[in-house]
């Protein structure tokens, strides 16, 4: 059976083109409907019920938050289609939400709806919806949780309980305050970006640390850093600079 899906866009031709594509080029689905505005799209889905809704950020009448808070409760998977990559993006990011920025990449909808079908499938259900609505009320970035998928479910981490980061092959090993440790299967630079601007940092290629959990930092022997865990990750020569300047202004 095809997964019904609907699509809210309040740009008319932004709804057409996106109609368009899901039907050329996404088998998977069945396009049950499609809305303009936040009134019409709580509408449509409790008439619907559609499995997957691609959901605009930005409306005229409201946002794509708008009506996830409005529909709390109901069960379907989103994939939100915004033109813009700012605060909310950083929040579902976090969320392990699917989006997809305008103008919409026909390689890039194949592969967000192939994601979303495999989260339907998987039999550990969760709740990053929920989590990202929590992320977008969030008043600052070190508030923010971030979805960390295992084979065992979906773990929803504050980032200030991380520690560190450390690369293991393909997989990175979150360290946390608790003394778990969580495995992931994505590589340490899929977190480098998202993280840095909330005061992570990557000391060498193996490790991102949080700055607020070094408890020393020691020049010999190459350099190291001691963090709260009693973990010494070493500072790679590259990185010695920069992060002598970082610890620098944090004890200003």
């Amino acid at each position: 059976m095809k997964i019904k899906a609907l699509i809210v866009e309040d740009e008319i031709l932004s709804r057409e083109f996106l109609s368009n594509m899901v039907r050329e080029h996404c088998p998977q689905l069945e396009l049950a409907g499609t809305a303009s505005n936040v009134d019409e799209a709580i509408q449509q889905i409790e008439t619907l019920s559609p499995q997957l809704v691609f959901l605009d950020i930005e409306m005229q009448t409201g946002t794509g938050f708008d009506v996830l808070q409005r529909t709390a409760g109901r069960q379907f998977h989103v994939i939100f289609t915004t033109a813009f990559d700012h605060y909310a993006i950083k929040a579902i990011k976090f969320s392990a939400v699917d989006y997809l920025l305008k103008p919409i990449a026909f390689d890039e909808l194949q592969q967000a709806v192939d994601k979303a079908i495999r989260q339907m499938e998987s039999a550990s259900g969760d709740n990053r919806l929920d989590l990202l609505l929590k992320n977008i009320t969030r008043p600052s970035g070190d508030d923010f949780c971030i979805s960390l998928s295992t084979s065992e479910g979906v773990d929803f981490v504050p980032l200030s309980t991380i520690i560190r980061l450390e690369a293991k092959g393909p997989y990175t090993i979150f360290f946390l305050k608790d003394g778990r440790q969580i495995m992931v299967s994505r590589n340490l630079k899929e977190y480098e970006n998202s993280l840095q601007e909330y005061g992570f940092f990557r000391i060498h290629n193996s490790n991102i640390i949080n700055l607020k959990d070094v408890k020393r930092w020691v020049k010999t022997d190459g350099g190291y850093a001691i963090m709260s865990d009693g973990a010494m990750v070493a500072i790679s020569p590259k990185k010695k600079e920069d992060f002598m300047m970082l610890m620098t202004r944090r004890t200003v």
